[in-house]
């Protein structure tokens, strides 16, 4: 599997010959140059995961790809006139010869209800999984996680906590395109999870790592 950084939360993963992009929003902008993207997966509606005019632009580079999400964001594409393929908890389906499973049904708390929105998160080929804003711990055993690192839900023991609880192979930093200076935060996992058995990976905006 390789995996390339756009910023943010937006990726891009490559499983048998299939491009699948997550979360093209407003803290990343590398998302307009993406080619031959198959399946775009969304996870929520706030405007770093989903922003419909990055949205428009994917889709014009990309006019086959199809997005896959939840019914929330669903609703926001239906107005939009944009076609979507439904994925939400415990459901599956096989894209381009991959398997993804949709994984949980809530935002994080921020505060109260404050931007309290369905989150879906994807578990791709049975091995990576992408939980988008919440802390879900899926049923199966996660390789490769993609590990939410700031955020107005979360502190960095949060991070910690949740990777222990996962417990992958390897991590790596999403959710970490509002840090001025990230290297602060990406030293704490580097610090703690290694002694935990899990490796960690800090993977910049642009970079490509293959698992």
């Amino acid at each position: 599997m390789r995996i390339t950084k756009l910023g943010h939360c937006c990726l891009v993963i490559e499983e048998n010959e299939t491009r699948i992009m997550t979360d093209p929003g407003v803290y990343s902008t590398l998302q307009d140059e993406a080619q031959n993207i198959d399946y775009i997966c969304i996870t929520h509606e706030h405007s770093d995961h989903f922003h419909l005019e990055s949205l428009k632009v994917v889709l014009g580079n990309n006019p086959r790809a199809k997005i896959i999400t939840n019914r929330a964001v669903g609703k926001l594409l239906h107005a939009q006139e944009i076609p979507f393929i439904l994925l939400e908890q415990s459901k599956k389906g096989q894209f381009g010869g991959v398997e993804v499973e949709g994984c949980g049904e809530r935002h994080e708390v921020i505060y109260e209800d404050f931007g309290q929105v369905q989150n879906t998160g994807y578990f791709f080929a049975n091995r990576f999984f992408y939980p988008g804003d919440a802390f879900y711990v899926p049923r199966e055993e996660v390789e490769i996680l993609a590990l939410p690192v700031a955020g107005p839900w979360m502190k960095i023991s949060d991070a910690i906590a949740y990777a222990a609880e996962v417990k992958p192979k390897v991590a790596f930093p999403v959710h970490d395109g509002m840090l001025k200076f990230n290297r602060v935060i990406r030293m704490v996992p580097q610090a703690f999870l290694p002694p935990l058995g899990i490796s960690f990976v800090d993977i910049l905006e642009g970079e490509t790592r293959d698992f």
